[in-house]
Order: structure tokens, then sequence, then C-alpha cells
């Protein structure tokens, strides 16, 4: 076994590519297992044995598998025991809320007692780094083709060997005096971003925590209000005298872009946007402002006023040592595309909007 936080980059290599992986854990049996997303009636047969499913409490909710006290940290793993009924599809099935309205299941199932609660509940963490839906074949016979210790993927996930790699003067549209900071870690080839405009000048910068969104920030997608946000977080900045863009490579509140598409595709069934999340299997915010903090230590600023409506935000920076000196309110107004989404957005997460 790799003993490094590279193992962790090579098992989600393999999961992308259909292959066996094992997790192991101190004082647990390895487990291993075979991401259901990128399997297929092959790869299943030879990873053969009598296998069983691992999916999250929140998706078992879903499929009432388990209750909803149960389910309140939708990433605590759930085991469904083998059936003579389970195939591909029964599994595709089971794993993706696409298909819940259009494909009905095949049950009873039945959960079994978590046995090695460690290595499945990285397992579905591995899962969401890798952008795949958070549920396994596990206990195949199959040989694994990497095996990692669950405390290499914690390295993996932990933002503290983040370094800036390289900054470079970058005039933007409406802050011509900027410059661009990037970011890189040795364990995750996600690059992180800081734009800092204007110069220091003793007082607390304006900071904006702008998690990435290919479908708002690029193609100007009327769902969301992220593009905008962001054009307005840079023109805030720019009129504050001086601040800080943070822009973070966790596209759909930490899930990944897939998933992200997969969770609209829900909406347009009718569920808001944390019904989409929980349905998918994900906590409703899977970010980690734990990277930002360490962004903004490495930049020197330890004391900021945070452009922001989530209070979330708000406790994560706090939570990582940067003190949150003011919350300043970011809210535009909704288009008809969004209302639900914003509505959402504070009903349901909290925000002050």
């Amino acid at each position: 076994m790799v003993s490094d936080a590279r193992a962790a980059a090579r098992a989600i290599d393999a999961m992308r590519r259909g292959w066996p992986i094992a997790i192991a854990a101190p004082g647990e049996a390895p487990v291993t297992m075979l991401a259901i997303e990128t399997a297929d009636a092959g790869r299943l047969a030879v990873f053969g044995g009598d296998y069983a499913l691992l999916i999250s409490s929140g998706r078992a909710e879903t499929l009432k598998l388990t209750n909803q006290r149960a389910a309140a940290d939708p990433d605590l793993p759930v085991v469904i025991e083998r059936a003579p009924w389970f195939d591909m599809a029964t599994a595709t099935a089971l794993a993706d809320p696409q298909l819940d309205l259009a494909t009905p299941l095949k049950g009873p199932f039945r959960t079994v007692p978590v046995d090695r609660p460690r290595a499945l509940a990285a397992a579905l963490r591995l899962a969401r780094v890798a952008g795949l839906l958070p549920a396994f074949f596990i206990d195949g016979d199959a040989a694994p083709e990497v095996t990692v210790d669950v405390a290499d993927i914690d390295a993996h996930e932990d933002a503290v060997r983040l370094q800036i790699a390289v900054r470079a003067r970058l005039p933007v549209a409406q802050a011509e005096d900027a410059e661009i900071v990037a970011f890189r870690s040795p364990e995750s080839a996600d690059e992180h971003v800081a734009l800092v405009i204007g110069a220091p000048d003793g007082n607390a910068p304006l900071v904006r925590l702008h998690s990435e969104c290919l479908t708002g920030d690029v193609l100007g997608s009327l769902k969301c209000d992220c593009g905008p946000q962001l054009d307005a977080a840079i023109a805030a900045i720019k009129a504050s005298g001086w601040g800080i863009l943070l822009y973070l490579r966790q596209e759909g509140r930490g899930i990944g872009l897939v998933n992200k598409l997969r969770a609209y595709a829900l909406q347009d069934q009718g569920f808001d946007t944390v019904d989409a999340n929980t349905r998918l299997g994900f906590a409703i915010d899977a970010r980690d402002f734990g990277v930002a903090a360490r962004m903004l230590k490495l930049l020197g600023q330890e004391r900021v006023r945070l452009l922001t409506n989530n209070p979330a935000k708000v406790a994560g920076l706090e939570a990582a040592g940067v003190a949150v000196a003011e919350r300043v309110p970011h809210s535009l107004p909704p288009n008809p595309h969004n209302e639900r989404y914003l509505a959402t957005k504070r009903d349901r997460t909290g925000h002050q909007l």
C-alpha cells in the first residue's frame, strides 16, 4: 500500500476509470469497492463475489431505507444487503436520483449494520472529491487497483499544504490595478486563485469568497446569481479601495460540475436545490472554507471584511483562524429563472438576502 496522499489521487483516478479500489482504516478490515457510476455489467462480473451496496444516509432516506434521524448527517454510510435480483440496472437506479421517477425500484431492500464505519464514510468523501455519485459495490472478489488509507484521504482534503504557485499582474475590466495569485497543493489537482485589487492600506480588506460556477460565470446561466455576483464583487472591492476576490474551485457547492448538473435535472423535476443535493446523496453544502482561510493567510490577511449573505462563510473562516471584522451584504435582484433558488437560499440555508 502507498502510505501517503499520492494514494488518494491514484484511487480517484482508478474510480473514474471504473477500476476497483480498497480503503483501509485502523482497526477495520479493508473494503474493496467499485464505483457504481463508472462500472458496467462486464466490470461488475469481474468484481464478483457476494457484493453489497454502499450509499449515503441522505440517499438512503430518499429511498425510505433509513429514518430521517439517521439521515441527519447525509454523509454517513448505509450498506444495502446483497439481493438475488441485484444487477447493474438495479444498482444504477439506487445510485442515481434522476431515475427515481422513471425507474420503479425492484426491492424490497434490507440495510445491514455498518461494520467498517471509517473506511465506508471515507469512500463517500472520496466519491465527492472525484465528482462521482456516492454509491459503490463493496466486498467483491477482484483485486484492487490501489489501496488507500483513510489518513491519506484526509490529507488529500487538508488545505494546510496549499502554497502560492505564481503571481502576476492582471488588469481586468473593472479593476486595472489587479494582481492574480494562483495556489496549488501537492495532493490536489484543483488550482484556486485570488484576484488582489488595489494595494493594502492598513485596513481590513474587503473579501469575496466566490465558488467556481461554469454555468453562471462563463455561460451566463440565469438559474443562479453567480455571474452577476462575481462582477458586482469585483466592482465593490474596487470601490472600497482594496480587497481580494478568492475564486475557489468548489463547483456546485463542492459536489463538482457533473453532479451540479444532475441537481439541475432534479430541479427540472420539481425539487429545490437543497432537496436535489440530498437526493443525490450529498450534504447541502460540501464546500471547505478552510481552503479560503489558508489562501488569505498566505496573502498575509487574517482579518477581513467579508462580502457575503451566507453566515456559513463567516463561521467557516473564523473556525479556520481568520477574523471577520464585518459582514457586508451582497444582494442582487432576482430574475424569473432564479427566484426560487434565491428564496431557497434564504429560507432553507440561512442566507440573509
